[in-house]
Parts: C-alpha cells; sequence; structure tokens
C-alpha cells in the first residue's frame, strides 16, 4: 500500500509481527487537559527563552482556552449518519473549512476575551480585543471563514490569533464526541481525519506500547494519528530526507526537511522530554524554523498561533 493511500478502514494497516501491538490509528483529544497542558508547558519554556513575553502571553491565551473548554463546553455533535457518509467519501466529518459551525464556538470567544490578562498587552493586541467585541456576529463568522480558508488578511492578524483560539477550544470539544472506531484515516495522510486540517507537530513516542512511533497532532482539534516516519508529509518522498537541529540543544525538537519539495515539518522527540508538549514546543521553537527557512525550506504548515507574525517583538 502507498503511503498516500486510504486503508479500508480505521485500523493499522502497516507490518505486524508477534509480540507487537499494532497503534491505534487515531487517538481523540481531551478537553479537559489539552490547553491545560499546553499552558503549563508554555510557562515552563518561557522562563529566560528569548521570547518570553510571546510565550507568557500564549500561555496566557492557552489558560482562557482551558477554562472555556471545561466550562462552556462550545461544540457541536455530529449524528452517526453524517459521520459514516463523510468517512465512506473518505472526506473528514468535521470539515474545519466546510463545517457548518454552531453558534456555541462564538459564545467561546466572547468568554475567551473576558479570560484574558490584558495586562502589559501591546495596544495592537488590546485594540483587537475591542475591536472583536465590538464587532457583531457575521462579522466574526467572515473572520472565521477567512481564517480557516486560508484567505486572512495580514490587518487583520491581531483579531485572528483570539478567533483561531476559540476555534481550537470549539473543533477540540467537537472531536472529543466522535466515536473513533468510526473514523478512517484520509486518502492525504498528512491531513487530520477529523478536520482535514494540518499537523503542527509530529511527536516520537518513547512511552506506552508503541515507542519508536509518529503521531501527528492536529493544529485546529488536537486529534492525533499516526503517521509513518521518514515520509514527507508534503510529497510523500523518502529519498532526500534529513532530521536538523540547532546545535548545542537539548535535540528535544528537530526539523525534517525534504530535498524533493524543499519543504519542513517539525519532529518532536518524547525520549529526551517526556514533558513535551505538541503545541508548546513548536512555538518555544521559532528559533529552528528560522534556521531551516533561512536553509532554503518552507514549512509543511505553521501553527496557526503564529499569525500573530511580528508581534513578538511588540511584547517584549
Amino acid at each position: 500500500m502507498k503511503q498516500a493511500e486510504a486503508p479500508p478502514n480505521a485500523k493499522w494497516s502497516g507490518p505486524s509481527h508477534a509480540g507487537v501491538k499494532a497503534p491505534d490509528p487515531i487517538l481523540l483529544p481531551d478537553p479537559v487537559q489539552r490547553f491545560a497542558g499546553t499552558a503549563d508547558r508554555l510557562e515552563a519554556l518561557a522562563e529566560g527563552h528569548p521570547l518570553e513575553p510571546w510565550l507568557r502571553f500564549l500561555a496566557n491565551v492557552s489558560s482562557a482556552q482551558h477554562a472555556v473548554a471545561n466550562t462552556l463546553g462550545p461544540g457541536t455533535t455530529l449524528d452517526p449518519a453524517s459521520v459514516a457518509t463523510a468517512v465512506e467519501a473518505r472526506l473528514p466529518p468535521l470539515a474545519a473549512d466546510g463545517h457548518r459551525r454552531h453558534p456555541s464556538w462564538r459564545e467561546g470567544l466572547t468568554r475567551l476575551l473576558d479570560l484574558i490578562d490584558a495586562t502589559g498587552l501591546p495596544e495592537p493586541a488590546v485594540e483587537a480585543i475591542g475591536d472583536l467585541r465590538a464587532s457583531d456576529a457575521a462579522a466574526i463568522e467572515r473572520l472565521a471563514d477567512q481564517f480557516l480558508r486560508g484567505e486572512l488578511a495580514a490587518a487583520n492578524a491581531a483579531a485572528a490569533v483570539y478567533v483561531t483560539a476559540a476555534l481550537q477550544v470549539y473543533f477540540t470539544v467537537s472531536a472529543a464526541r466522535l466515536d473513533a472506531a468510526s473514523l478512517r484515516l484520509l486518502e492525504e495522510r498528512a491531513l487530520c481525519p477529523c478536520c482535514g486540517s494540518p499537523s503542527v507537530s509530529g511527536v516520537v513516542m518513547a512511552v506506552g506500547s508503541n515507542p519508536g512511533t509518529r503521531f501527528l497532532h492536529c493544529s485546529m482539534c488536537s486529534t492525533a494519528w499516526n503517521h509513518v516516519r521518514a515520509v514527507c508529509l508534503n510529497c510523500n518522498g523518502t529519498r532526500k530526507l534529513s532530521v536538523q537541529g540547532i546545535e548545542g540543544d537539548a535535540e528535544v525538537v528537530k526539523a525534517e526537511t525534504c530535498g524533493e519539495c524543499d519543504t519542513y515539518s517539525k519532529l518532536l522527540y518524547q525520549l529526551r522530554d517526556t514533558r513535551l508538549d505538541p503545541f508548546a514546543d513548536d512555538l518555544a521553537s521559532l528559533g529552528l524554523d528560522l534556521m531551516v527557512a533561512e536553509a532554503g525550506y518552507s514549512r509543511h504548515a505553521p501553527n496557526p498561533l503564529l499569525l500573530l507574525g511580528d508581534g513578538d517583538d511588540d511584547l517584549e
């Protein structure tokens, strides 16, 4: 079976050997822990980091996400028939760019804005909160659609950070309500089987029953799914892959670069640090992104919260 082909069902389709347990192909998120874990990890990584103010701001956002996920729990519940229809068509049932969102996600956005500590935030970040509070439902929905469809204007980047954070909560809560056994990996194996979004990073497992297995983590709904290693997420190439890191660091995060399509994706090694978080450690390794970008590689899919752009300079 070629890497880009879809397996016949959600079960593991790779090699099987006596005494080796096949990894679960799809791991649904836990909204109770997802954002709290990211917030705690960002706080830990921020200490003494060159981007400390920015990382602490994102920890602030993640803490607000945690509170919204565990109080309002904004999300939708898909009926089994619609899930089955999407899966049969090899489509993500919770498609981020086409799903008809439940209005509860906007309630989550309002609550998230209330919870964010604006103390010390730069003026553009504070203004973005005020602009969102003053916007009507239609304007906010348009902004969400523009982000999800890759049509976001640079002028809306500051507001989009908060919108993205609210969407992450909504899609994570919604994905958690699905039945993993009813889902299938997509033909485009680098895309999330729940919402069709790209991964933010891949974690090479060190604990559990499948050490050495790579799980990609969805940038939007936080679902994790198995993807074989040493295969480019962008072009499925295998001949010109290499793993690069910053000399002298802890080697928790590395970039897997592809010389066939000149793209890269992040690899996080749990063996190096069992406390790693696929979202926080990606954000804190921006220096690695800069290093491989200077070498001519473009990222397979960016972390959506990096839409903050040059705001890290303003947060100092």
